[in-house]
């Protein structure tokens, strides 16, 4: 069996090529131009640059590596959908038939795409389970009375936006909504509801309710805790089982530093 991965921005795919190594699985990259760390060239063994339209070009690489089963990890920022890649005809024709391009639509379609060429996209997280947290806290402090209210209001209200596919972050302060995800991610909607209101801040990062592992897998990192720091944020909450956690050690070790508690529900 081989593998192929679909290699967006971040620690995400490089965590996956360490995982298949350590599992002794093949893997075949396409990595994307304006996305992929250009490092990622020293781990992988078969590798092709595409640009963000150029899905017939991923098709024809994973078809002539023999790829059976792919795996997309890495962010791929939803505004270079609209930016001035040029799509090829493959993407194109994907494109014209969506009644909407969310990120749902988007990137199911490009499952689609892979099934018709007999490629299985599956779960991103097959080769790194470890790093998905179980329920409880992560952090020394648990959270106090004032954010666990928040922690309540804010799943309400993010478990609504996430089944909308607008977004999986919503920052709270005193059961007020201060600001919530759209296309700019996690840590740049942390940093914007510091400027809109600094300090005892509850951020809730959730999975979508039938959350597909396969893509769009919520992830949190050091960034998180810095924009965090930055923002004055104090309580981070997870889905359990189904966030990733980069740089566990150091992000937790720093949200101590910093008394801010980081729990998975």
């Amino acid at each position: 069996m081989k593998f192929g991965l679909i290699a967006g921005n971040g620690k995400f795919p490089f965590l996956v090529l360490e995982g298949a190594r350590k599992a002794g699985a093949a893997v075949a990259v396409a990595a994307i131009r304006e996305e992929t760390d250009p490092s990622i060239e020293r781990l992988a063994e078969r590798l092709t640059w595409v640009g963000i339209g150029q899905l017939g070009k991923m098709l024809r690489f994973f078809k002539a590596e023999g790829v059976d089963k792919a795996i997309m990890a890495g962010q791929v920022k939803h505004v270079q959908i609209f930016s001035q890649a040029i799509p090829d005809v493959r993407m194109l024709k994907m494109l014209l038939r969506l009644p909407r391009r969310n990120t749902d639509a988007l990137i199911g379609a490009v499952a689609t795409e892979l099934a018709s060429e007999g490629i299985e996209l599956i779960d991103s997280t097959y080769f790194i389970k470890d790093q998905l947290p179980q329920p409880g806290p992560l952090t020394k402090r648990k959270p106090d009375e004032r954010e666990r209210g928040d922690i309540e209001y804010g799943l309400e209200i993010a478990n609504e936006i996430a089944r909308l596919d607008l977004g999986q972050t919503i920052v709270v302060r005193e059961r007020a909504c201060v600001a919530i995800e759209a296309m700019e991610g996690t840590d740049a909607v942390i940093r914007r509801a510091g400027q809109l209101v600094r300090g005892r801040l509850t951020v809730v990062k959730i999975a979508k309710p039938d959350q597909d592992m396969r893509f769009d897998v919520p992830v949190v990192g050091l960034p998180t805790i810095e924009a965090m720091i930055e923002s004055g944020a104090t309580c981070l909450c997870l889905t359990a089982g189904k966030t990733l956690i980069f740089d566990r050690e150091e992000m937790v070790r720093l949200a101590n530093k910093h008394k801010i508690t980081v729990v998975a529900v």
